[in-house]
């Protein structure tokens, strides 16, 4: 399916799998809304993107964990933006790596509140006009650490499979509605993700990738796009990508130093 003018929307869009989602769709002529908290980033990739590709960006400083907020948003697009044909739902983030009995209750809500709220925020204001027009794609970036769980991950591991859950519900429930729903659930992907997990120890998040190949976001960015592409009558559910070097969530190949 063709995505040329279709107006795809990306949260998270200021770095990392978002950034290069937005990119990607571009690349392909849809017209971008670009979500995320950090402003001046989202500027500079709507600059890029109109400069590169010449599609229309509308880009838009939002926290998707206000739900006011979101709803505010969405409820006051024009005509022009209003009709969405694609949601990819990436805003999330890891905040640290401890036992449960260790861990920090205030990282525990900004992952809830981010990976699972936030998402269902978005989905609940675009989803009801995709459903009047009988059209529309809702991706969600999941992860691998909602189909398995690791040391310490606990957390961060419940809210992807929460992510995991909603995906499949959603099919459930938007089952005749011509809406589609998929996620794209990679391992480990080299981006902001560790240095934000660590609070900013950026020593520690340049460890987390050392002798090792990573994916890189525009990969995960290329399987978000295929799942777009799909023909109407085709939906991929799950898409799990993996480094070569990555059997599991703990299991890795790194090359000798």
């Amino acid at each position: 399916m063709k995505i040329e003018g279709k107006t795809v929307v990306i949260t998270g869009a200021s770095a990392g799998i978002g950034r290069a989602c937005g990119k990607a769709f571009a690349a392909e002529g849809a017209r971008c809304l670009l979500l995320a908290r950090r402003g001046e980033r989202l500027a500079e990739l709507a600059a890029e993107i109109r400069e590169r590709h010449g599609v229309e960006v509308l880009d838009t400083v939002l926290d998707v964990r206000d739900r006011r907020a979101v709803e505010s948003f969405f409820g006051t697009l024009d005509g022009g933006w209003a009709a969405i044909d694609i949601l990819v739902n990436n805003a999330g983030l890891a905040r640290g790596l401890a036992p449960i009995h260790e861990g920090d209750p205030c990282d525990w809500d900004e992952m809830i509140d981010t990976n699972v709220r936030g998402l269902l925020n978005v989905t609940r204001a675009v989803l009801p006009g995709m459903v009047r027009r009988g059209a529309g794609h809702v991706i969600n970036i999941g992860s691998i650490a909602g189909h398995e769980v690791y040391p310490s991950g606990n957390v961060y591991c419940a809210t992807k499979h929460a992510v995991a859950a909603l995906t499949r519900a959603m099919g459930i429930d938007l089952l005749g509605t011509g809406v589609r729903v998929s996620s794209v659930d990679p391992g480990m992907v080299e981006t902001e993700f560790s240095a934000v997990r660590f609070h900013g120890d950026e020593a520690r998040a340049r460890a987390v990738y050392e002798g090792f190949a990573a994916l890189r976001p525009e990969d995960v960015a290329e399987a978000v796009l295929f799942c777009a592409t799909r023909p109407p009558h085709a939906n991929v559910r799950e898409l799990i990508l993996m480094p070569s070097a990555q059997a599991a969530a703990v299991h890795l190949h790194r090359e000798a130093r």
